[in-house]
């Protein structure tokens, strides 16, 4: 199974570069963020034409979630209130739409855009570490659902230096700050593994180029477009991408596609091929 994750800053602005992504690259799932439209005007049929079912959870010129699958969408869950009915808070943060879900094959794919926060001194920025505790509470009640999790999305934070062009400026601000990297982290826990550091430990490799100041062409990106997978799965991957290239297109998106690539066993198998050479060795 081929997992995709892209913030596309507009899906009917992209609509042709992510249709034309899609006819290329065939990835059984794309989970897409920012796509600031509302549902009734979510351009689903250029989707469903491609043999893409879709599950959408937008609004007017902000935020937005979205996602196309190859495969049967099975239970659709729409914000943090699905699996938080009781949390006194998870409604509130649910008025802006950044989180959506589905079973795909047996795998909970959990596509978010995770709020931007401003700055340091700005009340987003404490919205944001309120709305990554929401998102520690919701993955421990996931986590009790037993489905193996695919944690998708523009995450807007750079978990550690290497994800960084410039660490000596920008570590400790916006995006790179102590508080939201540690909240990252506690949401994580020991289940949940970035597994594009898992096969590139190096820096040098961004999702996101800031439209201004040429950061495209200097090259002077972040990457804060992940995905994050139960440790079941992670012994299922054989690779994890960016696809830089998209970056490069004429009025494109900021942001970078991101794909993980799954060998996952066929039905009735519990484990992956890890490990079936042991007598051998």
């Amino acid at each position: 199974m081929r997992i995709a994750t892209w913030n596309v800053n507009s899906i009917r602005m992209r609509l042709e570069q992510v249709t034309n992504w899609l006819r290329r690259e065939r990835p059984d799932v794309l989970c897409l963020q920012e796509t600031k439209v509302e549902d009734s005007t979510f351009p689903a049929a250029a989707f469903t034409a491609l043999g893409y079912a879709v599950a959408i959870s937008g609004q007017k010129a902000y935020n937005g979630v979205a996602i196309l699958s190859l495969l049967p969408l099975e239970q659709v869950n729409i914000g943090f209130s699905a699996l938080l009915p009781d949390d006194p808070e998870a409604g509130a943060l649910d008025e802006q739409k950044r989180v959506i879900s589905a079973l795909v094959d047996g795998v909970r794919i959990l596509n978010l855009y995770v709020p931007n926060g401003s700055g340091l001194t700005s009340e987003k920025y404490a919205y944001k570490l309120a709305w990554l505790s929401g998102l520690r509470r919701y993955l421990e009640a996931q986590e009790q659902e037993g489905d193996p999790l695919c944690m998708v999305g523009d995450f807007n934070i750079a978990r550690d230096d290497r994800d960084i062009h410039d660490p000596g400026r920008l570590s400790g601000g916006i995006m790179a700050s102590a508080a939201e990297r540690d909240a990252l982290t506690a949401a994580l826990g020991e289940r949940l593994v970035d597994v594009f550091r898992v096969f590139e430990p190096d820096s040098g490799h961004w999702s996101w180029w800031d439209y201004r100041s040429g950061a495209w062409d200097r090259d002077r990106g972040w990457r804060i477009d992940h995905i994050y997978l139960s440790g079941e799965l992670l012994a299922c991957s054989t690779g994890c991408v960016i696809d830089k290239g998209e970056r490069g297109h004429e009025q494109p998106s900021d942001h970078a596609p991101v794909v993980v690539n799954l060998e996952l066993e066929e039905e009735g198998d519990d484990e992956c091929d890890e490990g079936e050479d042991d007598e051998d060795s």
